[in-house]
């Protein structure tokens, strides 16, 4: 893969993607809400889910395809009906409507408040450049994987993922903050932390696609069910539903980034993705319907909060080392991605040694 062609086809991509979103903007202008603009809008939504074919990178179009692939196509859905994170009263503007289509973020405050540059604090902190040092330290060793235990190495490739994502909210949180001057709600809520699998996806994990998912997926469903199971266990097939689509939309994720080539190829899902959210979508259901019943009884769910942390973090390590990562390494991700580091570095080289040149 040649980086340079790479960061080309990158630049292409998201100059697309914002000219997209102003001509989303416009007919939001022009359109009411209701099948007539999600018509309008259906140009574009192909649009968005074409563009990560022009990325074969893990690192470039891997977030890629997850932003406009998954959760701008998303979001333009349920702007065609007057819902989400695009439509609000007033209506947003065209520098605000852009950057939350296209990426994973929410504002904290209305977005006509500015925020006083003495009191922001710049997510790319400390933290973040632990972060970049950890996830370089990562590359070497994937070069010697073999002299470890794959179960560690899978622990590894778990790992930075989590920085990865982590790493990239916080670069577009700050360029955000520092263009249009609104805070930003955090992408995650320290899921290490978490006490129980409902808490873990509904609070701390990725929290812009739970935003997404639920009224896209985990509503309708809920209000359909409403006729059949009534109000109190509706959530309950909602919470199936919403996984499944999780699990559909990551075999999405999977296949742009697993090309070797800016073409179609045929899309050959492994289901892992899809078995790890199931059986996760099952989990917090039951959980939640434990705790229904426990209130209909007058009693409350009681589980001592370190066991319950402990249980929560061993199942979800147990089971993404299980179907999640397995997934990920045959889709060469980590493959690629150091082999996509020597290329940067090659690069970077390569431009520091132009000025030399040139005199």
């Amino acid at each position: 893969m040649e980086m340079e062609g790479e960061i080309k086809n990158l630049i292409m991509v998201w100059t697309i993607a914002p000219a997209t979103m102003c001509y989303c903007h416009r007919i939001g202008k022009l359109i009411p809400e209701g099948t007539s603009r999600l018509i309008a809008l259906f140009p574009a939504i192909v649009i968005l889910l074409l563009l990560p074919l022009r990325l074969i990178s893990i690192h470039l179009g891997g977030p890629s395809s997850f932003f406009l692939g998954w959760l701008s196509t998303f979001k333009l859905i349920l702007f065609a009906f007057g819902k989400g994170p695009l439509s609000s009263n007033p209506s947003l503007s065209l520098s605000h409507f852009v950057p939350v289509a296209c990426f994973p973020i929410k504002f904290q405050n209305d977005p006509k408040d500015q925020i006083p540059k003495k009191k922001h604090k710049s997510p790319l902190n400390y933290a973040s450049t632990s972060m970049v040092i950890i996830l370089a330290a990562l590359i070497p060793i994937y070069g010697k994987k073999e002299y470890f235990h794959p179960k560690f190495v899978l622990f590894l490739y778990g790992l930075h993922m989590y920085i990865g994502l982590e790493f990239i909210f916080a670069m577009i949180s700050a360029l955000t903050t520092k263009l249009i001057g609104v805070q930003l709600e955090p992408q995650f809520n320290e899921p290490y932390l978490c006490t129980s699998l409902q808490d873990f996806w509904g609070k701390r994990w990725n929290i812009m696609v739970n935003r997404v998912l639920h009224p896209t997926v985990y509503e309708p469903v809920m209000n359909l069910s409403a006729r059949a199971l009534g109000r109190k266990w509706a959530p309950l097939p909602a919470i199936l539903a919403s996984f499944a689509v999780s699990g559909l939309m990551h075999e999405l994720v999977f296949y742009y980034i697993k090309r070797e080539k800016r073409t179609w190829e045929a899309w050959e899902p492994s289901w892992d993705a899809t078995c790890f959210f199931l059986i996760h979508g099952v989990c917090v259901a039951v959980e939640v319907g434990i705790k229904k019943s426990l209130l209909i009884r007058g009693k409350q769910w009681q589980v001592p909060r370190l066991l319950s942390w402990l249980l929560t973090l061993v199942f979800v390590v147990y089971t993404a080392m299980g179907l999640f990562l397995p997934a990920l390494a045959r889709c060469r991700v980590y493959d690629k991605a150091t082999t996509e580091f020597t290329a940067l570095t090659q690069f970077l080289k390569h431009l520091y040694a132009l000025p030399s040149l040139v005199r």
